[in-house]
């Protein structure tokens, strides 16, 4: 039976104003998995109210304590992790073995803004009388304002929640309409943990109804957002009329470098796993794989293989290798990227089409893709795909890697696999992207720095720097 949930404000369960509600599909069976509120600007209002009201008391616990709340959410997300990643792979379509390892990730998240919570640390400075100190203290700076993405529904809100409210701050969270549950799952949790009203609010709905007035709420200080870049882009024009921060983590075009001395049959796998987990729909995937010549037979037939290995199936089954898209308008995407690059002289290896016959008529599956004689120029190596889709293209050598690498708009996550030294260093001069695999696939550690340069977004997450980024410092020019 399909849940129905309400809004999640002041630690209460809301009926929405508009008094209606989202279905939220299934993407492998296109069946309702549950039913969200569809929120408005008036229950947009109320929850930053309640954050607003909430945020002295709150902020005014010792670091110590709200510590306990964050780790007491922790281990109830722990304890239903089971839950959660059916939750996850029944509004997202992703395999439930991924879907797990989001939920660990979560975990991590929400542990890492606990543990360091004590490490926001001030600073004195000498003052400019022999008997005065210059105090730069970090203090929180009031309602956050945060908007997820649906491709990791519960991992994207722990990355928020959890380090907004660990520095003092307190929080509404609009979940993307499309996957929403998770999130909803994860306020019941909020409530059992006892944190106290009003510090965590959940606001489910569109973006023109309840993204947009959450952005131009005066009473929000700062807006956190992972999505699209043209989302990112609207977020900071309207955030400029009230002059609040703005973080934003949008998309990427991986370049994923591979030169004559690596390990070929590691780099095969890291490219394949880094290119179709979660159906190529992560920002950090490997969107574009740069080969050099004296090897690039060789690595065709290796990825092929690899490809061609992959089981697309129902996400509930563990042998499944790679689930659904999430949308059907994800779908069509994806294939009119894959017909225009053959159409401008890509060859397709293999997929490159709509999965049918069997489960597959009930979901939007896409055959897994391979591209190769792809050239520079081609649209799909300068946009995004978000989708199961490696496209291959031929470099003489390193300095023609990473100009092409470079030869792009975003900056998030890049590949490297070399076992050259000299390489290596130049890439963390020359290389202009905000994280960088080095010998090894994508993912993330929460106790990183995840970040991207140009079009891929401003400021960053998880870490000492990405809990940081939810402080403001005051200067004290301290006199007895």
């Amino acid at each position: 039976m399909a849940i129905k949930y309400d809004l999640f404000i002041n630690n209460e369960w809301v009926t929405p104003e508009t008094n209606e509600w989202i279905s939220v599909e299934n993407p492998a069976t296109k069946e309702t998995v549950g039913q969200a509120a569809r929120g408005g600007e008036a229950d947009l209002d109320r929850a930053v109210a309640a954050a607003k009201a909430a945020f002295p008391a709150w902020s005014r616990k010792t670091a110590t304590e709200r510590a306990d709340y964050v780790h007491a959410l922790k281990d109830l997300v722990k304890r239903d992790k089971e839950k959660l990643a059916e939750t996850i792979t029944s509004e997202m379509g992703k395999p439930l073995q991924e879907a797990r390892v989001e939920v660990d990730f979560a975990i991590g998240l929400l542990r890492f803004a606990a543990e360091n919570t004590l490490r926001l640390q001030g600073e004195i400075i000498p003052g400019s009388t022999p008997d005065e100190k210059i105090l730069i203290d970090r203090v929180p700076l009031g309602v956050i304002g945060a908007i997820t993405a649906w491709n990791f529904p519960l991992a994207l809100c722990a990355r928020k929640i959890g380090p907004a409210i660990a520095a003092g701050n307190t929080i509404v969270v609009k979940p993307h309409e499309l996957t929403p549950l998770a999130s909803l799952h994860l306020a019941k949790l909020v409530e059992e943990a006892e944190i106290p009203r009003g510090v965590v609010n959940i606001v489910t709905g569109d973006g023109p109804e309840v993204g947009v007035p959450l952005v131009a709420h005066p009473d929000v200080k700062l807006i956190t957002m992972t999505g699209s870049t043209p989302a990112g882009k609207k977020i900071m024009a309207a955030a400029a009329e009230t002059l609040k921060e703005v973080r934003l983590e949008l998309g990427g075009k991986a370049p994923f470098l591979v030169m004559e001395d690596a390990d070929l049959e590691k780099a095969a796998e890291a490219a394949v796993q880094s290119r179709f987990m979660n159906t190529g729909q992560v920002c950090t995937c490997n969107e574009r794989t740069y080969i050099h010549e004296a090897v690039y037979d060789e690595f065709v037939q290796k990825v092929r293989q690899k490809i061609g290995a992959l089981k697309v199936g129902l996400p509930t089954d563990p042998e499944t290798d790679m689930g659904p898209k999430v949308s059907e308008d994800e779908l069509k995407k994806v294939h009119e990227i894959v017909e225009k690059a053959v159409k401008q002289g890509a060859k397709l290896e293999t997929g490159g089409k709509r999965l049918t016959g069997g489960v597959y008529d009930k979901g939007y599956f896409y055959a897994p893709t391979l591209l190769t004689d792809v050239s520079q120029d081609m649209d799909i190596v300068h946009n995004e795909v978000f989708g199961p889709v490696m496209s291959l293209i031929k470099v003489k050598d390193f300095d023609q890697a990473l100009a092409w690498a470079n030869d792009c708009r975003y900056g998030l996550s890049a590949y490297l696999f070399t076992k050259d030294l000299g390489r290596i260093l130049r890439m963390t001069r020359e290389l202009e992207f905000g994280e960088v695999y080095v010998n090894r696939p994508g993912g993330e550690a929460p106790q990183g720095f995840h970040h991207g340069y140009k079009e891929s977004g401003l400021g960053g997450e998880d870490g000492q720097h990405g809990l940081e980024a939810y402080v403001q410092t005051k200067t004290v020019y301290l006199n007895a």
